[in-house]
C-alpha cells in the first residue's frame, strides 16, 4: 500500500531537497555498507553526500537507468523490484531507515539492475560514484565493508533462487511473512502487503496465494481483515516453512 503525504521543500533536479537537517554521518554509520567504519571515514563520506527527498509513490530510479550514485534511507521506505524475462514485475525487497540502495551501479558504473519506488515520503542520503571512489582510494578500509555487503546480497539472492526452485508455496510464503514481521513476542502482527504484492514476492499467482492464505485463516495461523494480513501463530508458520 502506498501512502503519499505532501511535505514542503525546495526542488533540486528531479527530487525535492528535505528542509530538515539530517545527521548524515550517524545515518551512514548505521547502514550495513558503512557500519564499523571510523568516525574520520564517516565524516569524509558524509561531507561528500547530499540530502534529497522523494514523495511517496514516486520512482527513485528505473531498471536500466544509468547508475551514478548510491543512496542511504534517512526516513521512509523504498521498494526494490525488477522485471522477469516474461515481463512480470517481481518485488525483491522492501527497504527502510538505514538501508542502502543502488550500491551495485555505484561500484561498476553500469545501469540499474532493478527499480526503486518510494512507498512513503522518503529522505535519502545520496553519494555520487565519482566522489565515493575518491573516498575509497583515500580510505581502503571502505572496500572491505563494500565486499562484505555485496557477498551478503549474493547469498540472499542464491537463497531466494533456491526457495523459488525447490520450496512449496506455503513454505515460501511463510518465510516472507515471518521475515516481514520479524522476531516479536506480540500476539499478532499486521502486514499491509496486498495479496498481489505477496504473490510477486513469492513467485506465485494471486489465486494460489489466496487459497493458501484462506487455508491458514481457517486453521488460525493468520487473519485477513480490511486489507491487512495479520499473523496470529508464528510457530505454525515456522512449521509450514520447515
Amino acid at each position: 500500500m502506498i501512502h503519499a503525504v505532501s511535505r514542503p521543500g525546495a526542488y533540486e533536479g528531479d527530487m525535492m531537497v528535505s528542509p530538515r537537517r539530517i545527521d548524515k554521518e550517524r545515518l551512514l554509520g548505521r547502514s550495513q555498507l558503512f557500519s564499523g567504519l571510523s568516525p574520520q571515514v564517516l565524516s569524509d563520506l558524509a561531507s561528500l553526500s547530499i540530502t534529497k527527498h522523494v514523495s511517496g509513490g514516486d520512482t527513485i530510479f528505473s531498471e536500466g537507468d544509468p547508475g551514478h550514485s548510491m543512496m542511504a534511507i534517512a526516513e521512509g521506505a523504498v521498494r526494490i523490484s525488477a522485471f522477469t524475462p516474461s515481463m512480470r514485475d517481481v518485488v525483491l525487497a522492501d527497504l527502510s531507515k538505514g538501508d542502502v540502495l543502488g550500491e551495485i551501479a555505484l561500484l561498476d558504473g553500469g545501469t540499474r539492475s532493478a527499480a526503486a519506488l518510494a512507498l512513503s515520503n522518503t529522505v535519502l542520503i545520496v553519494l555520487e560514484r565519482r566522489k565515493f571512489l575518491d573516498a575509497m582510494r583515500r580510505h581502503p578500509e571502505i572496500a572491505e565493508h563494500v565486499l562484505g555487503l555485496l557477498c551478503a546480497r549474493v547469498r540472499r539472492a542464491d537463497e531466494r533462487m533456491m526457495d523459488m526452485g525447490f520450496l512449496s508455496l506455503p513454505a515460501r510464503l511463510s518465510k516472507v511473512l515471518l521475515a516481514a514481521t520479524g522476531p516479536t513476542s506480540s500476539a499478532s502482527q499486521k502486514l499491509s502487503y496486498s495479496q498481489s504484492e505477496l504473490a510477486d514476492m513469492v513467485g506465485s499467482s494471486r489465486e494460489n496465494l489466496n487459497r493458501c492464505l484462506k487455508r491458514w485463516q481457517g486453521e488460525g495461523f493468520v487473519n485477513i481483515k480490511d486489507g491487512w494480513i495479520i499473523v496470529l501463530d508464528r510457530a505454525a508458520l515456522e512449521r509450514e516453512g520447515s
